[in-house]
């Protein structure tokens, strides 16, 4: 049955307000928002990354501003809503024209560009403000007018501030704008319960948030490199061992000489470090610099010195005829 005030022309679906938008849901829309911003900017710089470097760097502001506009004309000029918050089934209503009424109030043109003005034209002016100033003649004008902006920014910074902690205490209006134009989240969904999370979901994230802090705990104390050295010398091939250090190493380095015993590929500039094996010099300076008990992969032999190899070259005597 219809209300007894009937309906005012524009007015939409009837809206749920017993189910009160979350604050973390909120939250989520603004990085959503921000996660689908970044991959258009990347997607649109990919398309000219075989173009002369720093080619979109003087127009980087402008063009991000226009790719703004473009998701604003087809998510919240169309659909009252983000797309963060079209993804969460949220959606912006007239808070102002809707404070009475039980009908869903969307939002009006005014609103729509005076969100678009706050967000993509306050984003603008925020990257382009320091070029302007730089182009500008350096007499006191400039500097007052530099010195007012950056005022009016840091008011701002406070204003937001304090809203947010407002919208941390009431749960609406998590932005300056939002509650300066008078814009309120709802459901655009009705919604069975807040937000009901079953016992057994709760026990495993919280198993698995506390084995993901153990390991940010006990990673660094492993030696990596001691562990991968000794996991090589495990699967090495058993010809490749050496039984003592007191081997005939001229001839064991001639023999390895082939390949670097780390990166596997010819060795550049070949150093040994007293065991027989051959190494680059930047493997295994790299290696030892980072690890100063580092063990032959090979072998497992420590790092006695690091020397060049010192290889036999033969001179053949080559006569004319």
């Amino acid at each position: 049955m219809a209300d007894a005030g009937g309906e005012a022309p524009g007015t939409g679906e009837p809206s749920e307000p017993a189910t009160r938008v979350l604050r973390i849901s909120q939250l989520d829309a603004f990085e959503l928002d921000g996660a689908l911003e970044q991959l258009v900017w990347s997607q649109f710089s990919q398309c000219f990354q075989h173009f002369k470097p720093g080619l979109l760097t003087p127009f980087e502001p402008e063009l991000k501003a226009l790719l703004q506009l473009l998701l604003w004309r087809f998510t919240v000029y169309s659909q009252s809503a983000t797309a963060g918050q079209a993804l969460l089934s949220i959606r912006y209503r007239d808070d102002a024209a809707a404070s009475g009424a039980r009908r869903y109030r969307p939002m009006s043109r005014r609103q729509k560009l005076g969100l678009a003005l706050c967000t993509v034209g306050e984003r603008w002016l925020r990257e382009r403000s320091h070029s302007l100033f730089l182009r500008l003649p350096a007499d006191s004008y400039a500097r007052a007018g530099r010195r007012a902006l950056e005022l009016l920014t840091g008011l701002a910074r406070a204003a937001s501030l304090l809203n947010f902690l407002q919208f941390l205490r009431r749960g609406s209006y998590p932005t300056l704008a939002e509650r300066a134009l008078g814009l309120r989240a709802e459901f655009s969904k009705p919604q069975a319960a807040p937000r009901d999370v079953s016992f057994h979901y709760v026990n495993r994230e919280l198993l698995w948030h506390g084995f993901a802090e153990f390991l940010i705990f006990l990673l660094p104390l492993v030696n990596m490199w001691k562990l991968k050295a000794a996991v090589l010398a495990l699967f090495s091939p058993p010809n490749a061992s050496f039984s003592s250090a007191n081997d005939d190493s001229d001839a064991s380095e001639s023999a390895n000489c082939k390949d670097c015993g780390l990166c596997g590929e010819w060795p550049t500039m070949p150093h040994s470090i007293g065991c027989g094996h051959v190494f680059c010099y930047y493997c295994i300076k790299g290696h030892t610099i980072a690890d100063i008990y580092f063990t032959c992969p090979r072998c497992g032999a420590e790092v006695s010195v690091v020397e060049p190899v010192r290889l036999p070259v033969e001179l053949i005597d080559m006569r004319q005829d």
